[in-house]
Formats: structure tokens, sequence, C-alpha cells
């Protein structure tokens, strides 16, 4: 099977086929991402997805979820997603899950109609950046869609049965934003409806337009505390969200799991204590990303 440069895939993707369908990001324009950047946007020849798929089919006929890559294969063309899942069908059956990352904007590019094709084919969970509640923030890290047009496609995507997946970036308002960063996440996350959220906490990545701007100090990055105070204030607002609610990635201070609403008391006075200092914090040395 062929991966070309850096292959980003969610957490829950761990165990998955892993297959190429496009290359990079074909916006690549977020202020704090570092992924892709090895790599232009382009689109594999389908004969050579097609060989990675039938490789798998030799070789991962076990496996039951397929994750396709790169972080923009929802801008092919509905009838090229189409064949992508039906040759899914026909040589991996056994998969009972396919997933792939979308955009706000490549899901805008999609009929309700043509989303309720693509789920009858086999596509089953899609992944969203949301990143940030607050236009001003989303502006200021070059997101390329406002917090309406990312909710309003989150939306489609559940309304045609998708399952969705939505990320949030925990530090990314700065300290000067933080507060109005952290309360529009949780009502935007709210009014998305996803399944399951994520927040992740910033951790810049080197050669970034993000970390230029904070080691020439035009952006000041919360400190551990800042991020946990976000994090409460988030959750605050989210008492209208029904769904999974996760901060046990790597980079979070003070992991936990939260079946919402009915974790929501928990979560909010666990994240209290640990601004507080009375519960330990992941040690620096064990968060990454």
């Amino acid at each position: 099977m062929e991966h070309q440069g850096t292959v980003i895939r969610p957490p829950s993707e761990g165990d998955s086929i892993l297959i190429q369908a496009t290359l990079g990001c074909s916006h690549g324009k977020c202020a704090f991402c570092g992924a892709y950047r090895d790599k232009p946007f382009s689109v594999r020849p389908f004969e050579a997805v097609l060989d990675d798929l039938r490789w798998a089919s030799r070789n991962m006929s076990r496996h039951k979820r397929l994750f396709f890559c790169d972080g923009d294969v929802l801008a092919l063309p509905k009838h090229r997603l189409m064949e992508l899942l039906g040759a899914v069908s026909e040589l991996l059956p056994q998969v009972r899950r396919v997933a792939m990352y979308a955009s706000a904007r490549n899901l805008r590019g999609k009929s309700s109609q043509d989303l309720q094709e693509l789920r009858e084919a086999g596509l089953r969970m899609v992944y969203m950046g949301l990143e940030s509640g607050c236009d001003a923030v989303l502006e200021r890290m070059n997101k390329g869609s406002t917090v309406a047009e990312i909710v309003a496609s989150g939306q489609k995507a559940v309304d045609a049965g998708l399952k969705l997946n939505v990320t949030v970036l925990n530090g990314l308002g700065g300290t000067d934003m933080w507060e109005r960063h952290a309360r529009e996440t949780g009502r935007a996350l709210c009014d998305m409806r996803p399944h399951q959220a994520a927040a992740l906490t910033l951790m810049p990545i080197p050669g970034t337009p993000l970390d230029d701007d904070i080691r020439a100090g035009r952006f000041r990055k919360p400190d551990a505390q800042g991020m946990l105070r976000e994090l409460h204030a988030m959750v605050e607002e989210m008492d209208g969200f029904r769904g999974l609610l996760l901060a046990n990635h790597a980079s979070n201070h003070a992991p936990f799991r939260a079946r919402m609403p009915s974790d929501r008391q928990r979560v909010l006075a666990s994240l209290a204590r640990a601004i507080e200092g009375l519960d330990p914090l992941r040690p620096e040395w064990a968060r990454g990303l």
C-alpha cells in the first residue's frame, strides 16, 4: 500500500485501514495547522487508490473500519466518491464503517441528496474541525469559513444520516479572547448537534504562522490554568449538548470523557478542582500531538 508524506488520521481511526484518495488539503492556510506542509493538494489517480484497496483486501481482511485520507476527500465529485465506496463494498465486504474528513466548504458543495446517497453507499462518519465558535478567532486563524457556515454544514451532515465528529481547539483565542472563544464555541457545538465533540489543546507547531506570531509576541497562548478555565467556560455553555464530549487527547492537561448532558456537572466539578490545583495535571513530558 502506498502512503505519501505525512498521514493524518483521527485518534479513533487508529485501527482502520488508511487509504489516501487525495493528498494534502485544498485550503491549507489555517494559521495553527502544520499538517500536510510536505505536499500540495492533489487527487490521486483512481487506479492507484484501487491498487491500495486490492492490497488491503489481501492483507487486511479482518479490519472492519476504513478511513479515506488526506484532509479533503469530500472535495471529490460525488460520482468519484460513489465509485470509491462501491470499490470498498466489493473488495472489502467486511468493512462496516467508512469515514473521512470534511470541511464546511466541501459539505456545502454537496446537496442533501448527495450526502444521503453517499450514506447509502457506505459512508458512515465525517470529521469536521470547528476549531472555534468565535468568528473573530476563525478570521485571525484564516480558517476560510465562518461559524455559521461550519455549523450549517455540520447540521446538513447530521440531517443526511451521517455521524458527525467535531474538533475544537482549546487556547486558540489567546489570552485576549479566551472567554469569548470558549463560550461561543460551547454554544456553536450545541447548535451543530454532532454525535461527538473532541476538545484538543493548542500546541504550537514550529514553522506555522501562529507559532511565528507567538515567538514575535503577537499572540499570547494561555498557560495550563488558563486552558482549564477556558475549557470550564466552554462546558458551562453546553447545557443543551447531547452526545459524547472528549478531552482525552494527548495534548490535554486534565483528560476526561463525558456523556452529555448527564456527566456535565461532574466534568465542571473536576475541572474546577484542577484549576484550584487540587487534582494533578498531566505532566508536560506526557503531552503531545
